[in-house]
């Protein structure tokens, strides 16, 4: 009688456990889907940021670079020397000259061709895309460089982006650390992309520029 009278109790145990095991793989439930929620959310948010720093800062010049839009103007070269950068190291060829911009009531004014495609003969003109005040042409070496600089711009949002996606993908923060060589991986290949870039827009400007 002992042993049955307890069997109702044990029975009721029993209940009580599943129940809080029921409760508590709902709460882990709506945790997970609430970090799905906000790893979805972050790796949007993250590529819409790296979408609008590229967009303002080196996607007018680079558009600039690749000739789409109208020129804005000539330059008269008056000189060309080869450029520096803050360090010192060669950039490219820089040339100067008097632009004379095509949009009516514009003044002309002495500006500089920032990483010309060659040493430009003084005298000789060039037809030329503005950007913040400085002067673009297609060139091996400035196609290089803002090809580089969205690449090496896109790898640290895309390896947040991606880390995020994970997140969202199996409700856990734990896939944050995985994703540096992702980001380590993306910067070289900016650079490796820029180096090839420059190469095939010198081979392409040798042979039909």
């Amino acid at each position: 009688m002992v042993v049955g009278s307890g069997e109702p109790y044990l029975s009721r145990a029993v209940c009580v456990i599943g129940g809080l095991q029921g409760e508590a793989g709902g709460v882990a439930q709506k945790a997970g889907t609430w970090e799905r929620r906000v790893g979805l959310t972050g790796a949007v948010v993250s590529l819409a940021v790296a979408g609008w720093l590229i967009w303002l800062l080196p996607a007018p010049h680079l558009a600039a670079v690749l000739g789409i839009g109208p020129v804005d103007g000539a330059l008269s070269i008056t000189r060309c020397y080869e450029a520096t950068d803050l360090q010192g190291y060669p950039d490219g060829t820089d040339c100067t000259g008097m632009y004379t911009p095509r949009a009516a009531g514009e003044r002309r004014r002495e500006i500089t061709l920032d990483k010309a495609a060659r040493m430009h003969r003084p005298g000789s003109t060039v037809e030329v895309r503005m950007v913040r005040g400085r002067a673009h042409e297609l060139s091996g070496h400035a196609l290089s460089t803002w090809v580089t600089a969205t690449g090496l711009m896109l790898g640290p949002f895309l390896a947040l982006s991606l880390s995020f996606r994970a997140s969202a993908r199996d409700g856990t923060w734990s896939h944050d650390g995985d994703y540096v060589l992702v980001l380590i991986a993306a910067e070289m290949a900016a650079l490796v992309l820029g180096i090839l870039v420059r190469v095939l827009a010198w081979i392409a400007l040798a042979l039909f520029g």
